[in-house]
């Protein structure tokens, strides 16, 4: 009777435990909600831990475009940003962030996957000195709950299939480093558009108890010709389209970015420190210093 009785006893449990209630799901930060959206905005751009570094790495093309002919391929790309995140503070604006970081990218021969060093300007058939992106530092402005006008952050982003999804379109247009002091009168201004789209998994990105997610970005740039091409006053400018992701590190670049770290870039290593208050650099202004220095030579 005794075995009997345990069979019984067993089957009437068993739809006790089918029936337990399943582990409660963890609470996700909602972007709707000032305090919350800034946190899932840092994560898309770094982590919840101040000066953890984030490398983000991207892959792409570069191409020209000129009235009345068909686009060309230009270069390869290999990019690479090496950032970290701070923790601010203000009377009015409330807590937030600040980025800082370090970028670096490389433009390769499309045909042998190798760094340019110098390029043959198809255009003008003369040889020129290539300079690669090394704009040290690239730091944002901080970014709070609030502004100073005490309207709340509004994060551009949507949750759709378990993704999160953050566009960001930059517009460019301000007075060229390289020219002179007339440009409201003649013209000249730098003119250009970066389009960043970052998604990432919503149970990484969305997850308070996570510092950190792997967001992955694509990342278009409609441009002018860059300064090192020597294209003068030609008509026409280019296109960039990359795409990428964070990685585990600088180690986890591909190798060509690895070397001409190791070589010639070791600063990219880390990111700069929290309160850097360095003016950011550009290709432009990245350029004239190399003019300037000599290591960008004239076409030949």
């Amino acid at each position: 009777m005794t075995k009997i009785w345990m069979f019984a006893a067993a089957a009437c449990m068993a739809p006790l435990v089918a029936m337990a209630a399943p582990a409660k799901a963890p609470k996700l930060l909602d972007i709707a909600k000032p305090e919350e959206a800034l946190q899932v905005s840092r994560k898309f751009q770094c982590s919840m831990v101040d000066n953890a570094p984030v490398v983000y790495h991207w892959s792409g093309r570069g191409y020209s475009r000129v009235p009345g002919e068909p686009d060309r391929l230009l270069f390869n790309l290999e990019g690479m940003n090496v950032r970290a995140c701070v923790t601010v503070n203000d009377p009015v604006k409330g807590v937030g962030y600040r980025l800082v970081s370090r970028e670096l990218m490389l433009y390769l021969d499309p045909k042998t996957g190798k760094v340019l060093r110098t390029w043959d300007n198809p255009w003008s058939g003369k040889t020129v000195d290539v300079l690669h992106v090394a704009n040290d530092p690239v730091n944002s402005r901080p970014n709070y709950v609030r502004n100073e006008k005490g309207e709340p952050f509004t994060l551009s982003a949507r949750v759709e299939n378990g993704r999160v999804f953050m566009p960001i379109e930059v517009p460019l247009f301000y007075t060229n480093p390289l020219a002179g002091d007339y440009q409201t009168y003649v013209g000249n201004q730098y003119h250009a558009m970066e389009i960043f789209d970052f998604n990432a998994e919503a149970a990484d990105i969305l997850d308070p108890k996570k510092p950190t997610a792997q967001p992955a970005i694509a990342w278009v740039r409609l441009a002018q010709w860059l300064p090192w091409m020597q294209m003068n006053s030609r008509a026409g400018g280019l296109v960039f389209n990359a795409v990428g992701q964070t990685v585990n590190g600088v180690d986890a670049l591909p190798q060509v970015l690895k070397d001409e770290i190791a070589t010639n870039y070791p600063v990219y290593r880390t990111p700069p420190p929290g309160d850097d208050a360095r003016p950011n650099e550009t290709s432009w202004t990245y350029f004239k210093k190399a003019v300037e220095s000599g290591k960008v030579k004239p076409a030949r």
